[in-house]
């Protein structure tokens, strides 16, 4: 395989790991906000609709996450040298911050669907930052690589 071949391979697998970042994303950033509804509902109705919601998104979310993973995953047997980067190093460790966040929010889905939240919309709220600092860090490790 060419040198451009090689390239091109590589920009469509960076392509499909910005595609799944942003889909995992997006139920990392939905997912709370459903919470901090969901911790305001009254009614039974709304409280079944929610549970839904909040399920059907954590698993498109999962999806995005191990997408986000295996083609990261593809682009570090390309790179395999960016293991030893301190930049990048600082990234990963976010990364499984963020893993350890996903998953986190799996466990909420489970409170809530046996109706045993006992917290407030204003703790989701707080929840529903940590993504937004992690994703502004990481991109700017990702592209700046101080």
């Amino acid at each position: 395989m060419g040198y451009s071949e090689g390239l091109n391979k590589v920009l469509w697998i960076l392509a499909f790991h910005i595609v799944s970042i942003v889909m995992w994303f997006a139920g990392l950033f939905y997912l709370p906000r459903l919470f901090v509804y969901h911790s305001m509902i009254q009614d039974e109705l709304g409280n079944a609709r929610f549970k839904v919601m909040e399920k059907k998104l954590y698993v498109m979310t999962t999806i995005g996450l191990f997408l986000t993973v295996l083609f990261g995953f593809l682009l570090l047997r390309v790179e395999p040298q960016l293991i030893y980067a301190g930049w990048f190093q600082i990234k990963l460790f976010l990364v499984l911050t963020l893993l350890i966040y996903h998953f986190y929010c799996g466990y909420l889905v489970k409170i809530f669907r046996e109706n045993e939240n006992h917290r407030s919309h204003v703790f989701y709220r707080w929840v529903n930052e940590y993504p937004t600092i992690i994703l502004i860090i990481v991109v700017i490790l990702a592209v700046v690589k101080p």
